[in-house]
C-alpha cells in the first residue's frame, strides 16, 4: 500500500510537471510571436527597417523581454543601440594595441580618434535612457515631460553625431586595409541602430502628446 501510495504520488509530481512546462512554453510562444509582430510594424516608421527588426528581436530574444507599448519599444532600441556601441568600443580597443607595437601612427590616431567619440556615444545613450525612465512616472508634470523628451532627443542626436564623426574618419571611396574596413562597418551599425533608435523615439512622442486617451506608457 506504501509503495503504491508513492508510485501514485511520483505519477502526479510528473504529471504536474508536464503540465506546467506545456502550459507554459504555450504562453512563451504566443508572447514571443506577438512581440515579433510589435516589432516588425513599429520598425516600418525606421531608415534602416531591416537592421531594426534584426537588433531589437536579437536583443529581446536575449534578454527574454517582452514590448507591450510604444515606450518599452524605444527603450530597448536605446539598450540595444548602447550594446552595439559597447561591443564596438571593445572591438576598437583591442585593434588600437597592435597598432602601437607596430607604429602605425596613422591608423593608430583614426582608431583613437573613433574610440573617444564611440566611447562618448556609449555615456549619452546611456544618459538618454535615464531620462526616458523618467517620462514612465505617474508624479511628472507636463513641463517635465517636455524637459525629458528635449534631453532624450539632445542625448541620442548627440550620440548619432559622434557615430556619424567617427564615420568621417573612413571617407568612401578611399581603399583601406581590412582592419580600416572592419571599424568602418561597426561604427555605421551603431550610427544606424541609433538612427532607428531616434526615429521610434520621435514616433513615440507624437503618441505620447497627442490629444484624447492618455497612451500606454
Amino acid at each position: 500500500m506504501v509503495k503504491l501510495t508513492r508510485l501514485s504520488l511520483s505519477l502526479i509530481s510528473s504529471f504536474l510537471i508536464l503540465f506546467y512546462t506545456s502550459t507554459t512554453a504555450q504562453t512563451t510562444i504566443p508572447r514571443r510571436s506577438r512581440t515579433r509582430a510589435y516589432i516588425e510594424v513599429s520598425c516600418q516608421i525606421t531608415e534602416y527597417q531591416d537592421l531594426c527588426i534584426r537588433s531589437l528581436t536579437a536583443y529581446i530574444h536575449s534578454s527574454n523581454a517582452t514590448i507591450l507599448s510604444p515606450r518599452q519599444l524605444v527603450h530597448y532600441a536605446l539598450l540595444a543601440s548602447q550594446h552595439r556601441a559597447q561591443h564596438t568600443t571593445t572591438f576598437l580597443l583591442q585593434v588600437s594595441k597592435p597598432l602601437v607595437k607596430a607604429k602605425k601612427e596613422r591608423e593608430y590616431q583614426a582608431v583613437k580618434d573613433c574610440l573617444e567619440q564611440i566611447d562618448m556615444c556609449v555615456d549619452q545613450l546611456s544618459m538618454s535612457i535615464k531620462e526616458l525612465r523618467q517620462l514612465g512616472r505617474e508624479e511628472t508634470t507636463r513641463e517635465n515631460v517636455d524637459w525629458h523628451i528635449g534631453n532624450v532627443e539632445t542625448w541620442v542626436g548627440s550620440a548619432l553625431t559622434d557615430a556619424t564623426t567617427c564615420l568621417d574618419e573612413f571617407p568612401a571611396g578611399v581603399r583601406m586595409s581590412k582592419m580600416k574596413a572592419t571599424v568602418k562597418a561597426k561604427v555605421l551599425n551603431v550610427a544606424q541602430v541609433t538612427e532607428n533608435a531616434l526615429a521610434l523615439f520621435h514616433h513615440f512622442v507624437v503618441r505620447h502628446r497627442a490629444p484624447g486617451p492618455p497612451q500606454n506608457p
